[in-house]
């Protein structure tokens, strides 16, 4: 049985509204990803990620779900088929161009990939001033995720000092406070106990509900049953979607 699933307390960005709904978040089109002479991770793929969707991406160890990942937020070229991102083909893509499609995806890593030697509020602030926010705001809503992530505390803390589960807290407040149109999380909850991942969970559903389409990568069968959404299950080269 599905149980009542965390809501947010309020929006936490509140001039955030769906964007690019027109078309899917991310699509892919016969897509195969082999590597050297080994069977090909994803063969002949067909996938697409509706705007403001919420998707699982489950199956087993190697089947090649952070690999797809990758594919979708441009960190990796398929060797065959066709990405597209909000609906721009993303083949031959000037550099400046694509670096624009990815600043509308915020990535969850799974190695963290926080800087060591800049405060834990600024490491989450730092795409914001990248975008060219002012230093004040982009602090101030470094200091609202934080807070929801649990580590308001801990914002003058470097990276280094941080436990496996505060970087990857850390790491999920950095990705989303660009406010993207496309998440992509790769085991976001998997260092966590469950009820920082219900918590966690509440933030991604928020943002969901905003408009940013959520991609997920994750084992937790029990994460699914609480917070139930589609998911893709990879299998053979495949993507199978299946309903909650």
């Amino acid at each position: 049985m599905h149980t009542k699933r965390h809501e947010a307390s309020a929006p936490l960005f509140d001039g955030l509204s769906p964007k690019d709904t027109s078309a899917p978040a991310a699509s892919l089109a016969g897509v195969t990803l082999a590597y050297g002479d080994e069977p090909p991770v994803l063969n002949g793929l067909n996938l697409a990620i509706p705007a403001g969707a919420f998707r699982y991406l489950i199956g087993p160890s190697g089947a090649g779900k952070s690999s797809l990942l990758r594919l979708i937020y441009l960190g990796q070229l398929p060797s065959t088929g066709r990405i597209e991102l909000f609906g721009t083909d993303t083949a031959g893509l000037a550099p400046g161009k694509l670096a624009t499609l990815r600043r509308k995806v915020g990535v969850v890593f799974q190695d963290f990939r926080l800087l060591e030697g800049l405060p834990l509020l600024d490491n989450i602030a730092l795409p914001r001033l990248i975008a060219g926010a002012a230093v004040n705001e982009a602090r101030a809503e470094a200091a609202e995720l934080l807070e929801w992530v649990g580590l308001s505390e801990r914002s003058n803390a470097q990276p280094q000092s941080l436990s496996g589960g505060e970087q990857q807290r850390a790491a999920i407040a950095r990705a989303v406070i660009s406010r993207p149109s496309l998440i992509v999380a790769d085991e976001p909850t998997g260092s966590v106990d469950d009820a920082m991942a219900d918590r966690l969970m509440a933030l991604f559903e928020e943002l969901n509900r905003q408009g940013a389409a959520v991609v997920m990568a994750t084992h937790s069968l029990a994460l699914i049953d609480r917070f139930p959404h589609p998911t893709i299950r990879l299998g053979d080269g495949q993507a199978h979607e299946s309903a909650p």
